[in-house]
């Protein structure tokens, strides 16, 4: 792959057509929702893993299906339920013929993951996909078993219903790299909506990237040079989110409870380095940190009692960081 191009300049404006394409591709099935498509591919060409929030029927399923569609990976569907065990993700060792231990792989054995409604099951089975999110291995009897590169985990989670639900601990929602909100379509979005799928027409999605293209971009992204000016602002905007600090700003102290930790920073860099290859741009500004930064730092705050109150979200507060 490496010998395709030329230089670094080369494959980044390779990256910004191949995103072009992608995004063409996935708009034969997904009408709108630009901001959510753009974050998802943001975080696979970042190598991180996302969560889409939004209630029943916006097409998080959907739209993670097309994506997987549109790439040339193995794709799997967990369906998150209360009674789902670890062991119904990584997989398990069985018995062969011969009475030997032999391990049967689980769905986790693929490179684009949906985990649909992960909230719905319980804490112990949520952190045996979580680690496989942050070690990029499974462990079964004592055996660590590799699993396939690229790795792409791609959460849902309904916010509404609270009945039955585990939400997820604030050490594990930091191992997704965006929160990613899903919202209605406007009047003439799900006109389009409508139309398109209730007709006997089907679109076909045609496969834009290899997983070794992925892996390619992948790398790429991280050699992007960044200005140590916007290295400092990634890392003074997280800084800003934690109470009681140096560099707390006023809403922080005010609002939050609890502020981000340096994972947040590093994702920070990450996502604008991709959001400015994907824009043509050679090296990020601040702009690219900004527009990365509510879907990196917005399940890595914790707001307090006296924001419930006043009914300010995350959001608001880090708007006003910016």
């Amino acid at each position: 792959m490496e010998q395709k191009y030329k230089s670094d300049v080369e494959a980044i404006d390779a990256l910004a057509r191949s995103y072009g394409k992608l995004k063409k591709e996935i708009g034969k099935i997904i009408v709108g929702q630009d901001d959510v498509i753009k974050s998802v591919l943001i975080g696979l060409f970042s190598n991180g893993h996302s969560l889409l929030v939004g209630v029943p029927g916006l097409a998080k399923t959907l739209l993670i299906q097309t994506i997987s569609d549109a790439l040339d990976l193995e794709f799997k569907r967990i369906q998150f339920t209360p009674d789902l065990m670890p062991s119904d993700i990584t997989g398990s060792e069985i018995l062969d013929e011969s009475r030997r231990f032999q391990f049967n792989k689980g769905p986790v054995f693929a490179n684009i993951i949906l985990a649909d409604e992960i909230n719905r099951t319980p804490p112990k089975t949520q952190a045996a996909l979580l680690e496989a999110m942050q070690e990029k291995s499974v462990t079964v009897s004592g055996n660590k078993y590799k699993l396939p590169e690229p790795f792409f985990v791609l959460a849902t989670q309904n916010p509404i219903e609270q009945e039955g639900t585990y939400p997820l601990p604030e050490a594990q929602l930091d191992r997704f790299m965006f929160n990613i909100p899903l919202h209605y379509p406007n009047f003439e979005e799900e006109i389009d909506v409508v139309k398109n799928t209730t007709t006997d027409k089907k679109a076909i999605v045609n496969k834009v990237l290899s997983g070794d293209d992925i892996l390619f971009f992948q790398k790429m992204v991280r050699k992007i040079p960044i200005a140590d000016n916007v290295l400092e602002y990634a890392v003074n905007l997280t800084a800003k989110t934690r109470p009681g600090s140096d560099r707390a700003s006023d809403m922080a102290n005010k609002f939050l409870s609890w502020g981000a930790g340096p994972r947040a920073s590093q994702y920070l860099v990450l996502g604008a380095k991709c959001n400015a290859a994907i824009s043509g741009k050679y090296s990020p500004d601040i702009e690219d940190i900004r527009a990365v930064a509510i879907n990196v730092l917005r399940h890595r705050i914790i707001k307090n009692y006296k924001a419930e109150a006043e009914g300010i979200s995350e959001e608001d507060i880090i708007k006003t960081l910016f």
